[in-house]
């Protein structure tokens, strides 16, 4: 569609809506003001008539939802409703429902809702069909609905207005009645094996239970800082030594890091602890939830993720780390005795460390980096190294590793459970070693939680534990490609600089605009009087070197963060080619990956290949930078989409 065309449409759009809020005058005036009604008996929903349709023949039903269509021929007219199980056609008749209301309906929009009463009948078509003997107007949409509302072009429009995705796309609607089924069948698997379900605090002084840097917020009330939990274990264990053998929680935590298809800030966390069992109770315990929920919400334990089959029928496969490792990175960790062994390794086979790094650490690197991907069927990775598992139970046999597994499907960790560690003394010791890694700098470690540790000292038994995280399971089970998918409202960046006032302009804007559009009509407030402009050619530019930079416009195909890293963001590069390329770039702290997705960069293509994070990035996207108050403030240089993929700029 040409810009001129389409520039065309939008005062008609706007015509309508102005139509729209006059024909709601018109009722106010005339004493049919739809918004004074205040329920509406149903006797059925569409699905049902549909179902029943024998039964219901001939006798008088009443239907409310949303009018998705309507012809008017005529003395009489069809319009189709949808609610919340599908939807259902009605025949309006002048004759059956009266002069004035026909009137009154051939006046209606597509969004409206409605209530029709009538009978089930079938037309002469075969449709099985509402005869409607009464009408009403329950609600007049004063917004005009989409005629279509999905395709990768609408995906942040849709997360953000998931309200107009819910009644456009049906396979939206299915896909949270289907995680809804999946919360019903885990609470009820776990009632039958005796669990109780509690509740713990999300507001917490000290966020502890998982490697994660929490958010943090302010009481006024008692003018003290206070965290977002990160995990429900530390209170969990709380309850186990008040004698509460079998105890779980659903509920949401949050973890202050990146946005991608499998993470987002705010997700949805099940723990659970069992007195008197271990890490093996665990895993039989996981291996028959994931059984029973596959069955009870699908049907069968068979299922295909983007054409993948994964079989939850078959006993889930069990494995120790160390030999993870050694079947697919071919490197035996049983023969690494000391530190610079494991780097030496680590260099040799270019996987990235950093200096704190100790063996272990290493050694968990090498999995993610080598074994994650492999294991698609249902595998118990066991037996981690102690340096990445601060509250857990060591190996008696072998104390540098611990009685602990990742429970993986789809290259995915589903799950992370362990022999819970009770030994107050050596817990003391653990979180002392977390707190050093602390003052090094890693924000995600722990520090020690007093009162959890006068808990241990009371005495807990020896228990098993596992955390799960539900909305994988439900992308797994619900075919969904991305987290945000199977979150009802995910969190969205607001773009600009006034971030309230964006994510207002965004949520209430017209549906038909595209969110680029709403943002660039909220007034910026940068202010830039304190920003410091680096000095030009403050160090000597080699302009030989320069001169031989290959600058070209690129299209950005596909981006998305890199797993374990906070700041980069991976590119796949449409350069022009004709053959893709892969760049890396450190601005996930200013730019969200599917934001990005089809824009047109800028980016230096002649730069040879640099390993980052284990992948090669060959060239360099162009940013504009500059210094607000000590802090660098960065733009990625977005391009005219005109140009064209592989475009050389000077």
């Amino acid at each position: 569609m040409g810009e001129q065309q389409k520039n065309a449409q939008e005062p008609d759009l706007n015509q309508l809506r102005k139509v729209r809020r006059e024909k709601l005058a018109d009722l106010q005036a005339n004493g049919k003001d739809p918004f004074v009604i205040t329920k509406y008996e149903q006797s059925h929903h569409s699905q049902e008539i549909k179902e029943h349709f024998e039964e219901l023949e001939g006798k008088q039903v009443s239907i409310a939802g949303r009018m998705m269509s309507k012809r008017v021929m005529g003395k009489a007219s069809f319009c189709n409703v949808q609610d919340l199980q599908g939807n259902i056609q009605s025949y309006v008749a002048r004759d059956s429902v009266g002069e004035e209301a026909y009137k009154d309906f051939k006046k209606f929009d597509v969004g409206d809702v409605i209530g029709i009463k009538g009978e089930v009948f079938r037309t002469k078509t075969g449709e099985m069909s509402i005869h409607a003997a009464e009408i009403t107007l329950l609600s007049k949409s004063l917004q005009i609905l989409p005629e279509k509302f999905h395709g990768l072009t609408n995906t942040d429009l849709r997360y953000r207005q998931r309200y107009v995705d819910l009644i456009m796309n049906p396979d939206v609607k299915d896909t949270f009645i289907k995680r809804s089924k999946i919360l019903r069948a885990i609470r009820k698997y776990l009632d039958g094996e005796g669990f109780m379900e509690v509740e713990t605090p999300m507001l917490v002084a000290n966020a502890g239970g998982a490697a994660a840097r929490p958010f943090e917020t302010h009481f006024n009330a008692l003018d003290e800082d206070l965290k977002l939990r990160i995990s429900l274990e530390l209170y969990l264990k709380r309850l186990i030594v008040g004698g509460m053998e079998r105890v779980y929680e659903i509920g949401r935590v949050f973890r202050n890091e990146g946005l991608d298809t499998r993470h987002n800030p705010e997700f949805t966390l099940m723990e659970l602890y069992q007195a008197y069992t271990d890490y093996h109770g665990m895993m039989d315990l996981t291996e028959n939830l994931y059984r029973y929920v596959a069955q009870e919400v699908l049907g069968t334990t068979h299922i295909v993720y983007k054409g993948i089959e994964i079989d939850l029928g078959k006993p889930f496969e069990r494995i120790t780390m160390v030999d993870a490792v050694k079947k697919y990175a071919g490197v035996d960790w049983n023969e690494v005795q000391t530190l610079k062994q494991a780097r030496e390794l680590a260099k040799e086979h270019h996987v990235e460390y950093e200096e704190r790094h100790k063996k272990g650490d290493i050694l968990a690197l090498f999995f993610e980096e080598f074994a994650e991907e492999h294991l698609i069927q249902p595998t118990f990775v066991m037996d981690h190294p102690i340096e990445i598992s601060p509250l857990t139970k060591k190996k008696p046999e072998n104390p540098e590793y611990v009685e602990r597994f990742e429970f993986f499907m789809n290259g995915w960790e589903m799950a992370n459970a362990y022999s819970e560690l009770n030994d107050p003394i050596d817990q003391r010791e653990r979180f002392r070693a977390q707190e050093e890694l602390l003052a090094q700098g890693d924000d995600e470690a722990n520090t020690t939680d007093e009162d959890f540790m006068n808990a241990l000292e009371i005495g807990m038994p020896p228990t098993g534990g596992i955390g799960f995280g539900i909305d994988r399971m439900c992308m797994l089970l619900t075919g969904a490609e991305a987290i945000r998918d199977v979150l009802l409202f995910p969190t969205m960046k607001s773009m600009g600089a006034a971030k309230n006032e964006a994510n207002n302009a965004a949520q209430s804007a017209p549906v038909e605009k595209t969110v680029e559009k709403a943002i660039a009509e909220v007034k910026e407030t940068y202010d830039f009087s304190n920003v410091e402009v680096e000095p030009l050619f403050k160090d000597m530019v080699d302009f030989d070197t320069f001169s031989k930079s290959d600058f070209r416009a690129v299209k950005v195909k596909e981006c998305e963060a890199v797993p374990k890293s906070k700041k980069l963001l991976k590119f796949v590069l449409d350069d022009g080619s004709g053959v893709d390329r892969v760049i890396l770039s450190g601005i996930h702290d200013y730019y969200e990956p599917e934001f990005l997705v089809g824009k047109t960069l800028l980016a230096i293509t002649n730069l040879p290949p640099r390993k980052m994070m284990g992948i090669d990035s060959c060239g360099m996207i162009i940013s504009a930078t500059h210094l607000v108050e000590g802090r660098e403030g960065l733009n990625v240089l977005i391009l005219d989409d005109k140009i064209p993929a592989g475009a050389k700029l000077y």
